[in-house]
């Protein structure tokens, strides 16, 4: 995890759930604001919020101090991703790169949509199962312009870079070389993931086409820059939380005895909810296989 380490705060699957980070040297920091964006050259950090196969949606919470990773909820509601036929849960890790931000304020100018006030999306597409919460070096390979209730919602496409087959992977070009059908599988996924939930199906920009390597580098240094303004308050960021304990000359930066007094105000107890259909028995989910996934997929 690159010296990365979390903390778990109340019991998993319940509304009080918080999963909180720490650096090398065992302090808390933010993974949105304090894990740098690059981990080397064009390699990127990713943190990890939902693990591939799993259903429940997880996300590092924008507006809660020092941004943990907690499950979304939608009308009281701990929120979980249905199956939608033939795949199970999310088909890639996914999770966010760090110091990154679709700004609501900014209507793209390749997509006429603002963004959707989140760090930018990725989807690792490498073989390895990764836990929530961990922090792995990605290569950024493509983008996929998904419109999410008129905002726009970045997806960029990348893979582990431990991963065996990482060194023959430079461009979208090569995962549709090498592993096809999962460019089509990540469309339709994006595109039908909330009609379960009673929603119309999700639009994209380029009609749905994928948009390169470069196009992809472009787009994240993009929303850096919006970040840098959001963390120096040049840039309004309504109820995100924007306390850091790194970010030199961010008027957000605290002690860490306050990042230590914020975790420690979040609840230890609560009840563990029931998981719902779609979940039979998560602590096993990262060890089963995909269910209901044609063979060509589940090697990816």
């Amino acid at each position: 995890m690159a010296g990365y380490s979390v903390e778990e705060r109340a019991a998993p699957h319940s509304l009080e759930y918080r999963l909180f980070f720490k650096d090398a040297g065992g302090r808390y920091i933010s993974p949105f604001h304090d894990i740098p964006i690059y981990a080397d050259g064009n390699v990127f950090n990713m943190v990890v919020e939902v693990p591939r196969w799993t259903n429940a949606k997880m996300e590092i919470a924008t507006k809660d101090p020092l941004n943990p990773i907690k499950q979304d909820v939608k009308k009281g509601k701990l929120r979980y991703v249905a199956n939608v036929f033939p795949h199970k849960g999310y088909i890639w890790n996914y999770g966010a790169i760090p110091q990154t931000w679709e700004d609501p304020g900014h209507k793209d100018e390749n997509t006429g949509c603002c963004g959707d006030n989140d760090p930018i999306d990725v989807c690792d597409i490498g073989s390895k199962v990764c836990s929530r919460g961990e922090v792995i070096r990605v290569k950024v390979l493509g983008t996929l312009a998904l419109i999410d209730e008129g905002e726009t919602d970045w997806k960029i496409i990348a893979i582990n870079t431990e991963d065996p087959e990482a060194g023959s992977y430079n461009d979208i070009s090569d995962v549709r070389r090498l592993k096809p059908g999962y460019l089509e599988a990540t469309v339709d996924w994006f595109r039908r993931y909330k009609v379960p939930d009673g929603k119309p199906e999700n639009q994209f920009a380029f009609n749905g086409e994928f948009k390169g390597k470069e196009f992809a580098l472009s787009v994240i240094k993009t929303t850096h820059e919006h970040w840098k303004a959001l963390i120096a308050k040049k840039a309004a960021g309504g109820e995100i939380s924007c306390t850091n304990v790194t970010v030199s000359g961010s008027p957000f930066c605290c002690s860490q005895e306050r990042a230590k007094a914020a975790v420690e105000a979040v609840s230890t107890g609560g009840p563990e909810f029931p998981t719902g259909p779609a979940v039979p028995n998560p602590s096993l989910l990262a060890e089963l296989p995909p269910a209901n996934v044609p063979a060509s997929l589940s090697r990816v």
